[in-house]
């Protein structure tokens, strides 16, 4: 098969991208993260393409399927740590609104601080 080289290599550019999304990911660098993930899905059309314009021989599916299933966990592996981003947000925000809270209450008394007075035995 002519495109067999081509499908590896595209693959391994693949792999090579969802490993350092998932050391992004383990890192907690987000913002670069989302930088990469455009690389990601443009890499991923690109296979699309080339498995649509002429499908892999099985010689071929055979090579590609450790890469496949790197690729695949790899890529569960950030949703997992982004999952648990996203509840770190939340709670965050959750905390945000709690705090907004309270402050808005203790602005309505006006600054006055209310302290239970100690009871005289």
């Amino acid at each position: 098969m002519t495109n067999a080289p081509h499908l590896i290599t595209t693959y391994q550019q693949l792999l090579s991208l969802s490993q350092g999304m998932l050391r992004l990911a383990t890192n907690g660098e987000w913002e670069a993260l989302i930088a990469t993930e455009m690389d990601y899905v443009s890499a991923v059309q690109k296979l699309v393409q080339s498995t649509e314009e002429a499908a892999p021989s099985a010689q071929a599916q055979e090579q590609l399927r450790p890469v496949l299933r790197h690729i695949l966990d790899n890529e569960s592996e950030v949703k997992r740590l982004l999952q648990m981003r996203m509840e770190e947000l939340a709670s965050l925000v959750g905390q945000s609104s709690r705090q907004k809270s309270v402050l808005s209450a203790y602005g309505k008394q006006g600054g006055i601080v209310m302290v239970p007075h100690e009871i005289q035995p």
